[in-house]
């Protein structure tokens, strides 16, 4: 039977101290499409006696990680890691769906999740010249990740960054296919030991390296480097200094590095990454950007900063379907920025991007709206 200690697993986890007021689930944007349900879960594992089975929980990889449950959670109960926990112990017994499998498979041979070849990670950058990190004493070293490496969306938001970080003169470096995935996904989908192999390899590449400063363009790679790296005990300490490129990109329009001279005309509506917001905490910065553009207007949809709708882009939930497929909640988010008035959604998550894009076709609605990432905008506005 797969099951784990109840008792244990609450007292690591603090689930005693849940009161079973219910603002999780009914918080969490899952909860009302499938059978995710955060209070019933820890309610279940309290009372399940010496072991709580995890036969037949499909539900767990409903789970977006949007980190809703914490954030609303008046004791501090952290549903989201119960949840990853609980993934882990499916994960450790190997019964875990074919899509996450190969996810996880293709991260440990590929260094990427996509089934992708180690040697075309740096196709997306031959014709810019981009200096390579560290040789010529660069200050940042600018960490792709695997989606705007190999998909051609992301590809595009990576060479509009490039873009704009020259026009400002920043010293940056990439490490091209010697860049190895970050390991977030990783860890959200409950592999835990490759979680910490990736985690002691990279953490030891940085460290050789001499990376003092990096910046990344998904907030899932910043967030795991900032916070998940540091939790770990493992090889040498991670202690680079890591920002989201919203954050670079702002700190350099304040100091007048970055200067738009051209213009752009739309009306815009920011959608707030979970990993970047919730999770983080930033929500100025990217805003500060759009503000600084000329002709742009800003809007805000009704759900913004911290509550913000998930776009049901993370947690795994790139690779798997899920109970009840159903409305996707990135419709659900592109009809709120219909409603908004915008003619722009924009936001800065590669995953956010990409499901926000697909939901656009599904309404119908290309005519419009457009999905932008902030650095394709500030590129536009050169």
């Amino acid at each position: 039977m797969l099951q784990i200690e109840s008792r244990q697993f609450a007292v690591e986890r603090g689930l005693f101290a849940c009161i079973q007021c219910g603002k999780c689930t009914g918080g969490c944007p899952m909860a009302m499409k499938t059978r995710l349900n955060p209070r019933d879960l820890i309610y279940r594992v309290l009372v399940s006696g010496n072991g709580f089975n995890l036969e037949g929980r499909e539900e767990l990889w409903d789970c977006t990680t949007c980190l809703t449950c914490y954030s609303r959670c008046p004791k501090q109960v952290n549903p989201m890691e119960a949840i990853l926990a609980m993934r882990g112990a499916i994960v450790e017994k190997g019964k875990i769906h074919p899509n996450v499998k190969t996810a996880l498979e293709s991260t440990f041979r590929n260094g990427n999740p996509l089934k992708m070849p180690r040697s075309d990670r740096a196709e997306w950058a031959k014709e810019l010249q981009l200096k390579a990190f560290p040789d010529g004493g660069a200050e940042y070293l600018f960490y792709i990740g695997c989606t705007p490496s190999y998909d051609p969306r992301g590809q595009k938001v990576a060479r509009a960054l490039v873009r704009v970080l020259g026009s400002a003169g920043l010293d940056f470096g990439i490490l091209g296919n010697d860049e190895n995935c970050c390991a977030s996904e990783v860890r959200r989908l409950g592999e835990a030991g490759l979680f910490e192999a990736m985690v002691e390899e990279n953490t030891a590449a940085f460290t050789e390296l001499g990376v003092e400063k990096m910046f990344t363009v998904s907030p899932h790679c910043f967030n795991v480097f900032k916070n998940d790296y540091q939790k770990l005990e493992v090889g040498a300490k991670f202690s680079a200094q890591v920002q989201h490129y919203t954050q670079v990109l702002a700190d350099l329009t304040r100091d007048g590095r970055l200067k738009f001279n051209g213009s752009f005309e739309q009306k815009v509506t920011y959608h707030d990454p979970c990993y970047l917001g919730r999770h983080n905490g930033i929500f100025d910065e990217p805003r500060a950007i759009l503000q600084g553009i000329p002709g742009l207007e800003l809007i805000e949809m009704d759900r913004s900063r911290e509550k913000s709708l998930c776009c049901e882009g993370g947690g795994g939930r790139m690779f798997l379907e899920g109970t009840n497929p159903g409305t996707r909640l990135a419709q659900q988010r592109v009809q709120e920025a219909l409603d908004s008035g915008a003619t722009i959604l924009a936001t800065a998550c590669p995953f956010c991007l990409l499901t926000l894009e697909e939901a656009v076709k599904h309404l119908n609605a290309e005519e419009k709206l457009r999905v932008l990432d902030i650095a394709e905008i500030a590129e536009r506005a050169l």
